[in-house]
């Protein structure tokens, strides 16, 4: 009797589960429906035949868009040469150290000068190692399933990164100009290097966890983790070079006449030209309407150095933060910036305008979300930083445009610079980290809030390009 209780149960929860089922598919009587919502019109198969042959974006193209774009900037601070990343995802350090490197450059008068983005990148690199390792090391007692162990496998290195990375690595190691340790092939082409030394650490990882389980005192994990990091080191020189400990470096004008001749450590380097506290001076600011603005928030495990800072910002409406962005600019400071960069982008003419393409006329249909609905749907984030270096003020000192000197080399875009409208700014721009100068009071005052902070995996957060 009991057996046939339950057979009979069991074969009415299987009948309800399919009637559920059926009830979220697409049933006949529904795709009768849909099909004949269609309307097969000459138009249609027009556009149709178009899209079948075409890039989308070219159809979509608004001609009535397309006229002489306005390339003059009230307010400017002034570049000399524009760098390129190649086929790599740092951005992120690309920007920093032009925000620095302007500031060298005018203040010693220099021509074209550009600091070690390999030099940085070495150190970034070996950091980010130690990071996951000692990562693993401090989750060994948490099950592969757990959510941050989970995290940390997915993510045990990139080439992509934020401002606090600057901060990390540039704080302790120090620079050097480009010619002292010049680009190789890994070092702008990352991929291969990146799968190589990503398949290293989580073999490690979990050879650690091994350990860990197995009763290893610390003493010997920390001898393992130190001969993993001695071959990750012999994987990074093999593929990046050595980094110079000192060198010697001769100081031309803008007319390449010598001025001075020094040796120098990365360090010593560094707080010659810049000897800037680059983690206090800086604060970074965030326009994130999905979140409550005026606060202050953290991002857990999001840092360059296991010893570093994670990523702390406050969360502002877009008009202050436009606020300190020109007081900046009219000071001639360069700012870090970053945004996301595929929207609207015409690329051919170095315009990001969220007028460039008609995909509504195209498609027959409004694309309706706000930059607040975007967000948290996923369908915007930051994907890339840049070097916010001017603006456009109308005569009320409203802004109209703005300009960033990109990292894509000098031919892409607008001579290697991408010009913005303030309506895309509005919808797209994303971070910004500006001296504390520029902040105000009141401002400044939420840093000493107590952080919210959020989980490393929060999608909104993730590694730039």
């Amino acid at each position: 009797m009991n057996k046939r209780l339950i057979s009979a149960f069991a074969l009415a929860m299987a009948i309800y589960a399919n009637a559920q089922q059926s009830d979220g598919g697409i049933s006949n009587e529904m795709l009768q429906s849909i099909k004949q919502s269609y309307q097969a019109t000459a138009s249609d198969k027009a556009i149709r035949n178009a899209i079948g042959g075409s890039d989308i974006r070219k159809l979509a193209l608004d001609q009535d868009n397309l006229k002489d774009m306005d390339t003059y900037f009230t307010n400017k601070v002034e570049s000399k040469g524009i760098a390129d990343q190649k086929k790599s995802g740092r951005c992120w350090l690309f920007t920093g150290l032009n925000v620095m490197r302007s500031k060298m450059i005018t203040k010693y008068g220099l021509g074209s000068f550009e600091f070690s983005q390999n030099y940085s990148f070495f150190w970034d690199q070996l950091e980010k190692s130690n990071l996951f390792l000692q990562g693993v090391l401090d989750t060994s007692k948490k099950p592969m399933d757990d959510k941050m162990v989970e995290w940390l496998f997915k993510n045990p290195l990139s080439d992509g990164g934020q401002f606090t990375g600057i901060s990390d690595i540039v704080g302790k190691y120090g620079l050097v100009p480009k010619e002292i340790m010049p680009e190789t092939n890994s070092s702008e082409n990352t991929a291969q290097m990146a799968n190589l030394l990503g398949l290293k650490l989580r073999e490690y990882g979990l050879q650690l966890r091994e350990e860990a389980a197995k009763g290893a005192k610390p003493a010997a994990l920390k001898k393992s983790k130190t001969e993993m990091l001695s071959t990750i080191y012999r994987m990074l020189v093999l593929n990046l070079g050595v980094p110079p400990t000192e060198f010697t470096w001769t100081r031309k004008d803008a007319k390449g006449n010598p001025v001075n001749t020094k040796q120098y450590t990365p360090l010593s380097f560094f707080n010659e030209y810049i000897n800037k506290d680059l983690t206090n001076n800086y604060v970074m600011l965030m326009n994130d309407p999905s979140r409550e603005f005026y606060k202050n928030y953290e991002i857990d495990f999001d840092r360059h150095r296991y010893d570093g800072k994670n990523w702390t910002y406050v969360n502002l409406p877009i008009e202050d933060i436009k606020e300190m962005a020109i007081k900046s600019i009219k000071d001639s400071t360069m700012m870090y910036f970053s945004c996301d960069v595929g929207k609207f982008l015409n690329s051919d003419r170095g315009l990001l305008d969220i007028n460039n393409y008609d995909y509504t006329s195209l498609m027959g249909t409004n694309f309706g979300m706000n930059k607040k609905q975007r967000i948290q749907s996923f369908a915007s984030s930051s994907s890339h930083a840049m070097t916010l270096m001017a603006v456009d003020l109308d005569k009320d000192g409203k802004p109209k445009k703005w300009m960033v000197e990109n990292s894509w080399g000098a031919t892409a875009g607008y001579q290697g610079h991408l010009i913005m409208t303030n309506e895309w700014f509005n919808e797209y721009m994303f971070r910004l980290v500006v001296e504390k100068k520029f902040v105000p009071t009141k401002v400044l005052d939420i840093l000493k809030q107590k952080p919210i902070r959020l989980p490393a995996w929060d999608p909104m957060f993730a590694n730039e390009e």
